[in-house]
């Protein structure tokens, strides 16, 4: 397997490393005879800090993936071994850990599970030939410039217009609320793309209400506003820790019959409020994932998920889950790590995950069905319009 070479921006200074996978001789993913022995897949995502259940949920579900395929025979008779680095959240923490995967000789990446960890490393990436796979890595450009990256999970723009889609289509209102934090890009991409849809299928938004990071724990002002607006639903392009902090000062103000309808930054609301769960009622989520659903797949997945976790997984979970069964399902078509070789047959494979059929265009994406889970007294279900 070829040494690998990585750069990487820290300080606002590039540095550029060698990583060799091994010695001079016998690089540490081959045997004696020079044969591949192992698939090294490497993940960064935060896994200590207010953000950490989207991490561990990231690397828990790819951990039931790499048991599974191991013990069926791992991929192409190799075994795969899985390192996933905390970064905390933080982009340039973010390209520490990627440098020392590359140390550990990497030959795929999960990427980040956020967005800005994504592209703090999809240049470095591109240059070592890795083919970077992101589970969670949703802003539209966090994949860009890198023809090797691409992405499970639902892309920003999408997720902004399916829920002005799926409010119109489910006859939830024709007046809606917005909450969004103005100076985090993941936010302001969901609200830019749901107000252009909302305006396209004719919904109101007859009141918008922002917060920044600085300004993130205390939502009276913004609650009074949209209570006062009379909305029936709330769009909500946030994550769960601020919006546990929105749904509870809320509670007991909006009517009974309001929802507030998010993207997958709120999957994880309820371990946030679980001295109290009845805070998320009516809370929706758009999402390519439910652990209720009756397919056999899915019920697999959450049966191995629950006995090594005691949890139920969330789609973050469910996408590395399929991240993971993806690399197995390009590796094997091209038989090969190459990242150059994998990124061309991901736009010719076809998955069957258990977050949906999926394909890739060149651009990374993948397209995907999306539906809402309804959450109430602590349970997520589908959920019924009817």
């Amino acid at each position: 397997m070829k040494k690998k070479v990585f750069a990487f921006v820290m300080a606002a200074v590039m540095v550029f490393t060698m990583a060799a996978c091994g010695n001079n001789d016998t690089p540490a993913n081959t045997d004696a005879d020079g044969a591949d022995s192992v698939i090294k897949i490497g993940g960064i995502g935060p896994l200590t800090g207010s953000y950490a259940n989207y991490g561990i949920s990231v690397k828990n579900g790819a951990e039931v993936a790499v048991e599974e395929i191991n013990a069926n025979g791992g991929i192409n008779g190799m075994q795969i071994e899985l390192q996933f680095q905390d970064s905390q959240g933080d982009p340039e923490s973010a390209v520490n850990a990627y440098g020392k995967l590359m140390d550990w000789g990497m030959d795929v990446s999960l990427g980040g599970v956020f967005s800005g960890e994504t592209a703090s490393i999809v240049a470095a990436a591109n240059e070592d030939d890795v083919m970077l796979i992101t589970p969670s890595g949703s802003a539209d450009g966090c994949i860009a410039g890198n023809d090797k990256a691409f992405r499970v999970c639902f892309y920003d723009s999408f997720q902004g217009a399916a829920a002005a889609n799926y409010i119109q289509e489910n006859g939830l209102a024709t007046e809606v609320g917005v909450f969004y934090e103005s100076d985090y890009d993941y936010s302001v991409g969901l609200y830019n793309s749901f107000t252009e849809q909302c305006a396209a299928n004719g919904i109101t938004i007859k009141e918008t209400q922002t917060f920044t990071t600085s300004t993130n724990t205390d939502f009276s002002t913004q609650i009074n506003a949209l209570v006062a607006s009379g909305v029936k639903v709330v769009f909500m392009p946030i994550y769960a820790e601020e919006a546990s902090t929105f749904l509870t000062q809320a509670k007991g103000k909006f009517a009974d019959d309001v929802y507030f309808f998010g993207a997958d930054g709120l999957d994880g609301i309820l371990g946030k409020v679980e001295q109290d769960p009845s805070i998320a009622n009516n809370v929706l989520m758009l999402t390519p994932f439910a652990a209720d659903s009756t397919d056999p797949a899915v019920q697999s997945f959450v049966k191995k998920y629950q006995t090594a976790y005691n949890a139920v997984p969330d789609q973050f979970a469910a996408d590395a889950y399929d991240a993971v069964y993806t690399i197995k399902t390009a590796v094997e078509k091209a038989g090969t790590t190459s990242g150059a070789a994998l990124a061309q047959v991901m736009t010719e494979i076809t998955v069957e995950g258990i977050t949906g059929k999926m394909t890739w265009g060149a651009d990374g994406n993948t397209d995907k069905p999306a539906s809402a889970i309804l959450y109430y007294d602590g349970v997520g279900s589908l959920f019924d319009a009817q």
